[in-house]
């Protein structure tokens, strides 16, 4: 299930899901999602699904993936250095790192952090640094970032993670509980004010604090 047509069916689903940016596309359509999934537990990776990576976590569905790498393509004011919380098994981050210039990358789990180092040095993509720290503290030594990225959902916006805006920056992030909505925060210029919108309701893992090894 990783031929041509396979992925070309994919791309066609997201274009009728309402994904627009041809970049953001033709980086999907490249990337070879299957190697970032355990064939046991998903036998269909191009599906439209979030299947199951291990120690509790999903990779996120490639609808959502081109939905958040196609916001901060649009909004944010640079794309030279991205922050992105909950590496996963690095798929998202592979996707960033062939579309803006240094992508930063927490994860609290190690082993997953290590199976996403081998996977993105495997693909040749070297302008990625990985942390093993808890997400809900960003990567304060590397901030400020143009854009943040969460593929974890807190119960509310991180204070840490709106410090390391820089102004007009941009952060996409699942925020809730029981009811999750992909929400976007912009830094408004240099001021301490943000504006937030909710745009749609998601389903995703939530954002644990501590690490685990």
């Amino acid at each position: 299930m990783t031929s041509e047509r396979t992925r070309m069916r994919m791309i066609n689903r997201l274009r009728e899901q309402g994904v627009t940016n041809n970049r953001v596309l033709d980086v999907i359509r490249e990337t070879p999602r299957h190697l970032f999934l355990d064939e046991a537990l998903s036998p269909r990776p191009y599906e439209d699904s979030a299947p199951p990576i291990g120690y509790g976590q999903t990779l996120s569905q490639p609808y959502i993936v081109a939905r958040m790498t196609e916001l901060i393509l649009s909004m944010a004011p640079s794309l030279e250095r991205v922050l992105e919380v909950g590496t996963g098994s690095g798929y998202q981050t592979a996707i960033l790192a062939q579309l803006v210039g240094e992508v930063y990358s927490v994860e609290r789990i190690k082993p997953l952090q290590d199976k996403a180092r081998t996977r993105l040095r495997e693909l040749g993509l070297r302008n990625v640094q990985l942390s093993h720290s808890d997400g809900g503290f960003g990567w304060a030594d590397k901030a400020p970032f143009t854009a943040i990225i969460s593929t974890a959902a807190p119960r509310q916006v991180p204070d840490e993670l709106l410090k390391q805006l820089p102004p007009n920056g941009v952060l996409v992030i699942p925020v809730g509980d029981e009811r999750q909505m992909l929400t976007v925060v912009v830094r408004e210029g240099d001021s301490t004010n943000f504006h937030t919108q909710e745009l749609e309701a998601v389903r995703f893992v939530p954002l644990l604090s501590g690490t685990t090894r």
